[in-house]
């Protein structure tokens, strides 16, 4: 052999951090495929759920002569969809003038005397004002509260500073605010409370990023790149492949 051939490169002389074997292989390669599948997967099933779901709520309203069903030998997903996004922008812009503005306040007139479905409706109409007007506040801080016991923390979203009423019947002089504690892995359930201002520790991080931490359980941490995890799971695999194609070549044969 040459001075000048490259000897193949063993199995042993691979480095650590490359998988070495048909199992590791094809470890690598089922993880970095689920990776990448995983999520695309999964955003695909909750928007064709969605989709789906108010195509069943719209379609009873929607008369036979006017549903694509009728002249496509198929039904087209999404039609109900488009039909409540036409619906509400004209309803919108039906309010926003005299006549409708005027039907809007007759109808909450109706229902504010009606004891039991005025309380949920005043509720649900702050709660929707709130979160779409994007002129509040509420839920998009993220603090930290000792919670449940002293030197365990909790992630909480932070809202309004409680009315007068609840403020002076809270004990101390100090003031308090309103958080909401979601419960781990389905952030939708929680705890309402009012904790001091001097127990609250605010956080650098948006609504969203707390949102997908306690989804995870803390698998995915703020600031963490996906991307590069995936990048780096198919650059192992890539290399234990040209690793695995190289030993598997014939040595070159020796010069007389």
């Amino acid at each position: 052999m040459n001075r000048n051939d490259t000897p193949p490169i063993s199995p042993g002389a691979l480095p650590p951090d490359v998988p070495r074997g048909f199992m590791a292989r094809f470890r690598t390669y089922f993880l970095t495929g689920l990776i990448v599948a995983g999520p695309i997967a999964i955003t695909f099933y909750l928007t064709w759920w969605f989709v789906t779901w108010v195509d069943g709520l719209v379609r009873p309203f929607v008369p036979v002569a006017y549903r694509p069903e009728t002249y496509l030998p198929f039904g087209l997903p999404g039609s109900g969809l488009i039909v409540a996004v036409v619906a509400l922008t004209l309803l919108g812009f039906l309010t926003a003038n005299l006549i409708g503005r005027t039907l809007v306040d007759l109808g909450e007139r109706l229902l504010g005397r009606m004891p039991v479905v005025r309380a949920i409706y005043r509720g649900l109409k702050q709660v929707f004002e709130t979160l779409f007007s994007g002129q509040g506040s509420s839920f998009r801080r993220v603090g930290l509260v000792e919670f449940p016991s002293p030197g365990m923390w909790s992630i909480v979203l932070i809202s309004q500073p409680p009315s007068v009423e609840i403020s002076t019947s809270l004990p101390g002089e100090e003031e308090h605010i309103s958080v909401f504690l979601p419960c781990a892995p389905n952030p939708t359930t929680g705890f309402f409370f009012y904790v001091p201002k001097s127990r609250l520790i605010e956080v650098d991080m948006s609504a969203e990023d707390a949102a997908t931490l306690i989804m995870s359980c803390g698998v995915v941490q703020p600031g963490s790149d996906a991307q590069k995890k995936v990048a780096a799971l198919a650059g192992m695999a890539n290399a234990a492949r040209v690793a695995n194609a190289t030993a598997l070549q014939p040595a070159p044969a020796k010069a007389d």
